[in-house]
C-alpha cells in the first residue's frame, strides 16, 4: 500500500499497526523531494541519516522500546537553524562553508524525541524578504504555480510541506515570515508568543522579533510539535518560565463555549487588501455569528505606522547582529585584499545580497548619533504604543482577526520596488511588534485558484487557545 499522510499521530499508528515500516515512510518523502526538486525548497537532503534513523525506529518497534512523541515525523528544517555537523548559511553567500558544531536547543528537543530531520530549507538571506527571491541559492517556486513565489522568509519550509516533501517543518518568523508564506502556499502556519520557543541556535535577524515556529497540514499537528519544543531554556534567557505544553491534551477537549473575536476595522477594509479577500473574512465573521460567537469591529488608528516602526526597529537589529560577518572568524573572506579594513569591506561587500545590505545601511543610519532619536527612539514608542493598545483589545476579546497577506501569491520578478514588498507585510508584523503568538489557517482558495489564509492573534502564552479556535475554524469550513 502506498503511504499518504494524514497527520502524524496516525501515521505513528499505522507504523505501530504495521501498515507501514518507518523507511518506507523515510523513502516515499525522499522520492518526493527528487521528484519536486525543481521547486528549489532544499539546499541540503539527509538522505543517508533519514535511512540511519528510520531503520532505527523500526528496531525500536519491533522490540517494544519505548518511542519518543515525534518518532516516524520527517521533519525539515530552515536554513537559519543550527544541525550539529550540518552546513548552516542562511541562505548566504557569507557563510557558504560553515558547518555548525552544536544543535540549536528546537533541534536537541526534537532529536530527543525521534523525529526524523529530512534537510535544510531554502529562505530568504538572512531571513530578509517576502518572497524567497532573496536567497544566494536561487528562488524556491509555489508548488501550485511555478510562476508564483512561495512567500518568505521561510518560503522553503512552506514548499517542503506544501509539496508532500515533508510532514511538518521548522521556520522563523520575525515579521511574518512564517505566517505569510503559509498563506502563499495553503498551509498552517504557527508563530509562537515571542519567548514560548528556544532561539538558542538559531541565526538571528533581529533579536527582539525573531520566533520559531511550524508549517503544518492541520492544528494537531502544530500542537504535537510546540509540545516538544516550547519551554525554558537556561541557554536563551528570553524564553518564558510560563509553563508550557499540553497543548494536546486542549486540542483533545471538546468545547461547545462561545468565542469573543474582535477585527480591525481598518485592515479588513484597507485599500490593499484584495476586495475577495476582505469578502471571505466578512463571510467567515458571518458564519462565526451565526453560529453563536461574538464578532465585532475595534479600530486601530496606528496600523499604518506598523510598517515603518518594524522596519526601523529590524534594520537597527540587523545591523547590530550581522557585524559579526566581517570575514575574520568564521564566514567567506575576500582573499584578494590587502589590509584589514579591505577584508571587512570587500568581505561583506562581495558576501551579502542586495537586500541585506540594504537592511544593513538602513540600520546604521538609524542608530547613529545624529538620527538615533528621529527614528530609533521614537520607533520603540510607536511599539509600546501599538503593544499596549493591542492588549487593550485582547482584555475585552479572546482573539484578534486579520487577513494574513494584502494578496494571493505574486509573480516570480513581479515586485521590483522594496517598499511595496515591505507593505507585504502590513498585516503580519503586528504580532511581532507586540510579541503575541499568531496563526495563518488555510481556509480560503481565490478566483485566480491559489490559496490565501485568515490569521489570529490570541492573548500571550495562549497556543493552546490559538490552536483549539484553528481547529474549530478549520472544521467550520
Amino acid at each position: 500500500m502506498s503511504f499518504r499522510f494524514r497527520s502524524v499521530l496516525q501515521t505513528q499508528q499505522d507504523l505501530r499497526s504495521g501498515l507501514y515500516t518507518c523507511r518506507e515512510v523515510a523513502q516515499h518523502y525522499l522520492t518526493m523531494c527528487e521528484n519536486k526538486k525543481h521547486l528549489n525548497a532544499f539546499l541540503e537532503i539527509f538522505a543517508e541519516e533519514v535511512l540511519q534513523k528510520a531503520d532505527a525506529t523500526d528496531a525500536k518497534l519491533k522490540s517494544g522500546q519505548p518511542l519518543g512523541k515525534l518518532f516516524g515525523c520527517v521533519i525539515a528544517v530552515k536554513d537559519v537553524i543550527c544541525i550539529k555537523g550540518k552546513k548552516v548559511t542562511a541562505s548566504s553567500k557569507i557563510l557558504e562553508h560553515f558547518t555548525s558544531l552544536y544543535h540549536a536547543t528546537v533541534i536537541e528537543r526534537l532529536l530527543a524525541e525521534d523525529a526524523i530531520l529530512i534537510g535544510r530549507t531554502n529562505c530568504d538571506e538572512f531571513a530578509m524578504g517576502s518572497s524567497n527571491e532573496n536567497s544566494a541559492y536561487g528562488n524556491v517556486l509555489n508548488d501550485l504555480d511555478n510562476t508564483k513565489v512561495p512567500g518568505g522568509s521561510s518560503g522553503g519550509s512552506a514548499v517542503a510541506v506544501q509539496a508532500g516533501m515533508c510532514m511538518l517543518s521548522l521556520g522563523t518568523d520575525t515579521g511574518g515570515s512564517i505566517r505569510q508564506p503559509a498563506s502563499f502556499t495553503g498551509t498552517l502556519g504557527l508563530k509562537p508568543t515571542y519567548g514560548r520557543v528556544s532561539r538558542n541556535g538559531v541565526i538571528a535577524y533581529a533579536s527582539s522579533f525573531d520566533q520559531v515556529g511550524t508549517f503544518t497540514c492541520n492544528a494537531e499537528d502544530a500542537a504535537l510539535v510546540l509540545d516538544v519544543m516550547a519551554g525554558k531554556d537556561p541557554h536563551d534567557a528570553t524564553t518564558a518560565s510560563v509553563p508550557a505544553g499540553g497543548y494536546q491534551n486542549f486540542l483533545q477537549q471538546a468545547s461547545s463555549e462561545t468565542y469573543k473575536f474582535a477585527y480591525i476595522r481598518q485592515a479588513v477594509e484597507h485599500e490593499k487588501l484584495d476586495p475577495e479577500i476582505s469578502a471571505s473574512i466578512r463571510q467567515t465573521i458571518e458564519k462565526l455569528r451565526a453560529e453563536g460567537h461574538t464578532v465585532e469591529a475595534c479600530d486601530m488608528q496606528y496600523l499604518d505606522l506598523l510598517v515603518p516602526a518594524y522596519y526601523v526597529l529590524t534594520t537597527a537589529e540587523a545591523s547590530s547582529n550581522l557585524a559579526r560577518y566581517a570575514g575574520m572568524h568564521y564566514g567567506y573572506r575576500d582573499m584578494e585584499a590587502q589590509s584589514l579594513e579591505e577584508v571587512i569591506r570587500n568581505s561583506r561587500s562581495k558576501g551579502f545580497g542586495k537586500e541585506v545590505q540594504r537592511r544593513i545601511m538602513l540600520g546604521t543610519f538609524v542608530l547613529s548619533s545624529g538620527y538615533y532619536d528621529a527614528y530609533y527612539t521614537h520607533a520603540q514608542k510607536v511599539r509600546r504604543i501599538i503593544k499596549d493598545e493591542t492588549e487593550a483589545i485582547l482584555q475585552n476579546y479572546d482573539y484578534i482577526i486579520l487577513p494574513t497577506t494584502p494578496s494571493t501569491a505574486f509573480g516570480v520578478g513581479e515586485v521590483k520596488d522594496p517598499i511595496e514588498m515591505y507593505l507585504a507585510d502590513i498585516f503580519t508584523v503586528q504580532a511581532n511588534i507586540t510579541g503575541l503568538p499568531a496563526v495563518s489557517v488555510p481556509l480560503f482558495r481565490h478566483s485566480n485558484g491559489l490559496p490565501f489564509g485568515l490569521q489570529i492573534i490570541s492573548k500571550r502564552y495562549a497556543e493552546a487557545a490559538l490552536l483549539s479556535v484553528t481547529q474549530y475554524l478549520q472544521g467550520l469550513h
